[in-house]
């Protein structure tokens, strides 16, 4: 019998609990080899080409384009080159008598899998390659037909359902549902849930996000307002024709699932609002002198930087005058086992900045952003909108900043009262720079005006603080000269 090999959807960063299956690269029964990709996945951070750390043939694919996957389900069969591919309904469940038995097998045989594969690392998972050897700690014991216990093991195993396996594997001892994402451990932990009380909704009894939000806060009766017809929806706008709302009686006229990167910006922007007391100040500034200062050095130079990276050099410069807005805020355990808020601050500046993609919003950062010049800034802004925008955006470039530089004014608009960017303290925006009236020594002219905006979490620091740090970011914007020859 092939010792199929069942490969789970690996954590592709940060915690991540589910991707969407975009695209097969691979069909069953092709000969594959170590770190081909297999399949492309989109999460609600980028789009990801997922490698197999097997070689082989493919047996099976767990899963058709559309679909949602959670993390740690299967993602694809692979048996060895050669050998036979069963059929999927061949497969036979596992013998009750040896389940404690196999469980034990099926977590050895995970690690000593992960211990054999290839040294690829895709964020959340890898192996660290070369051959592994186990070692038994238990001697063999016989059943009472005298047939070794490990053989039933080793067949049961080899035939169980992949989600047999992966129940067992993720299966908290003594606990009734199985729990797969650190998310949902964390949530449950932060918020004094018992897991063994907690009956999970998803496939095999696993254990969601929604049902540890619902056991921190029951679910509340049901109203008597009309609900809306159930529809089937799809991954683009699905057809709702012949349904009406009952609320306003018009026709529905599509419904569109949120998904992917919305969804995750709908759910950070949510958090941002229900867990920040944020405020806001604004500020008009007259930028004629930053214009005209890049006018005459593009005419010297054709690849001078753009303004949002000379205005990204003078943020760096203010957050190390006034590093409260660099920071984080955590909750942490303190010595008695009660909770405690900790402002966490960092030694150096990941600077994000928001680029509107055809997914939607996202926000990569430029790492270690302090101690880069306004033209390294310049050239790592533009690489990092093109990955972004191609989806190839790794998670670590989109989740890693610590303060956000967003420039609504390329869509035309002066100002706008941001969202902070959760778990940041704080984001600047930038307005479109129009010509606009303005008293120079005095007297009336016409001159190059913007808007800074900067919404900022109360908690880390006062308006003191942030006045003078948008303060500091206008005068600089208005006189650019002497703040670059001191940086």
């Amino acid at each position: 019998m092939s010792e199929t090999k069942v490969f789970l959807l690996p954590d592709l960063g940060e915690g991540l609990t589910e991707a969407e299956l975009v695209n097969w690269l691979v069909a069953v029964g092709d000969e594959i080899r170590v770190d081909q990709p297999i399949a492309e996945v989109e999460t609600a951070k980028s789009m990801v080409e997922v490698p197999s750390p097997y070689a082989g043939t493919v047996a099976e694919l767990h899963g058709e384009p559309g679909q949602t996957l959670d993390v740690g389900k299967p993602l694809i069969s692979v048996t060895p080159a050669g050998m036979p591919v069963a059929p999927a309904e061949t497969r036979i469940p596992l013998i009750d008598s040896v389940e404690t038995e196999a469980a034990e097998t099926a977590a050895e045989t995970y690690r000593e899998e992960e211990k054999a594969g290839s040294g690829n690392v895709l964020i959340g998972y890898g192996t660290p390659g070369g051959a592994a050897t186990v070692r038994r700690t238990r001697p063999r014991r016989a059943t009472s037909q005298g047939e070794p216990v490990e053989t039933k093991v080793a067949e049961a195993k080899l035939t169980t359902s992949a989600d047999d396996l992966l129940l067992l594997r993720t299966r908290v001892p003594g606990k009734l549902g199985a729990v797969i994402s650190p998310l949902v451990r964390r949530m449950a932990k932060e918020h004094g849930v018992d897991l063994g009380h907690v009956q999970g909704s998803g496939d095999s009894g696993l254990i969601m996000r929604r049902d540890i939000e619902a056991a921190i806060k029951p679910l509340s009766e049901p109203d008597e307002t009309p609900q809306v017809e159930r529809v089937e929806t799809r991954d683009s706008p699905s057809s709702t024709d012949g349904v009406i709302d009952p609320r306003t009686g018009l026709g529905i006229a599509s419904r569109t699932p949120v998904r992917g990167v919305r969804k995750a910006v709908a759910t950070n922007m949510t958090r941002s609002r229900s867990e920040i007391p944020e405020a806001t100040v604004w500020v008009d500034v007259d930028a004629t002198v930053l214009v005209e200062l890049r006018a005459g050095l593009k005419k010297a130079d054709p690849h001078t930087p753009g303004l949002l990276a000379f205005i990204a050099r003078f943020v760096t410069a203010g957050l190390k005058k006034y590093p409260e807005l660099n920071t984080r805020i955590v909750t942490t355990e303190d010595t008695a086992g009660g909770e405690q808020q900790e402002i966490v601050a960092f030694d150096g500046v990941n600077l994000g900045f928001a680029a509107q993609t055809e997914r939607g919003l996202v926000v990569p950062s430029v790492r270690n952003a302090d101690k880069l010049s306004a033209r390294e800034l310049d050239a790592e802004i533009r690489r990092l909108t093109a990955v972004a925008r191609d989806g190839k955006a790794t998670p670590a470039e989109l989740g890693s900043g610590t303060f956000t530089l967003n420039n609504y004014g390329v869509f035309g608009v002066d100002g706008s009262a941001a969202i902070i960017n959760y778990p940041e303290v704080a984001i600047l925006g930038v307005g479109r720079i129009i010509d606009k009236p303005w008293a120079v020594n005095g007297e009336l002219a016409v001159r190059k005006i913007t808007e800074l905006t900067l919404t900022f979490d109360h908690r880390v620091c006062d308006g003191g603080t942030a006045g003078g740090f948008l303060r500091y970011v206008a005068d600089a914007i208005e006189s650019p000269s002497s703040l670059l020859a001191d940086l």
